[in-house]
């Protein structure tokens, strides 16, 4: 077997979601800051929030970051704070409120779950490397059926940094001490998912599936798992068939 370990993305590439961060949502959310005494609109409570995450996404890069991430809640947190509210926890349950209001599905696509019991059946290790907030995504996880599957789960929100930064690649291969020329990355954007994967030396296949971001190239069906060449290391497919996917990657 040539790959060792199987790193996923989450969303688009295991699980298919739909979010609306509309103006209803942010009205349903400034209620509930209301509820606890700091009265808003939900457009002051929007302009609030992105001035808070802006402020906390510079600093981050001005000292150590490129690709930072900032804890949700904790934005959340010290928007209550400013109102001179500090009761512990409302950060938290505002946030996974907001999540919550502005989802329009959450589901896996079709097989995903049969596809990670072959894998690993296959003598695969699997971990999960998404571009998340924990706030979020731990309740999603377990919700979708996912919390057990992965040898490990890492969040950018737990490291301050997003894909396509090779330091959250770094922080999975140096704490588990993965070999980088026996890992392939899974992801289904180019410039997040492949690029960081290929910075830090891992091989890649990029999956086109319906939640890739609209201004990214289909996949090469040359690199298709299986038509590719024996060297091969940028692998792509079109899809998000995992039944027809899994089998390709056994004989990897």
């Amino acid at each position: 077997m040539t790959y060792t370990d199987l790193i996923f993305d989450l969303y688009g590439t295991l699980v298919d979601i739909h979010t609306e961060e509309s103006a209803e949502v942010w009205e349903k959310t400034a209620l509930y800051f209301g509820f606890y005494g700091a009265r808003c609109t939900g457009a002051e409570l929007k302009r609030a929030f992105e001035r808070e995450m802006a402020a906390r996404q510079a600093k981050a890069g001005q000292s150590y970051e490129c690709f930072p991430d900032i804890p949700f809640e904790q934005v959340m947190d010290a928007l209550f704070r400013k109102k001179g509210i500090c009761t512990e926890g409302l950060g938290q349950n505002a946030a996974q409120l907001f999540r919550i209001a502005s989802m329009e599905h959450l589901r896996l696509y079709p097989h995903v779950l049969e596809a990670l019991a072959a894998l690993r059946a296959k003598g695969f290790r699997l971990w999960l490397l998404s571009n998340a907030q924990r706030v979020f995504t731990a309740y999603e996880l377990r919700y979708l059926g996912l919390g057990e599957q992965f040898d490990g789960i890492y969040l950018s929100s737990d490291y301050n940094c997003r894909k396509p930064d090779r330091k959250f690649f770094a922080a999975l291969l140096d704490e588990q001490k993965l070999d980088p020329a026996r890992c392939l990355m899974i992801g289904n954007d180019r410039e997040t998912d492949i690029a960081g994967a290929v910075n830090a030396g891992l091989a890649t296949l990029y999956l086109h599936t319906g939640l890739t971001p609209p201004d990214q190239e289909p996949a090469d069906p040359a690199r298709t798992p299986g038509k590719a060449p024996a060297d091969c290391r940028r692998y792509e497919y079109e899809g998000d068939d995992w039944a027809a996917l899994t089998a390709l990657l056994c004989r990897l």
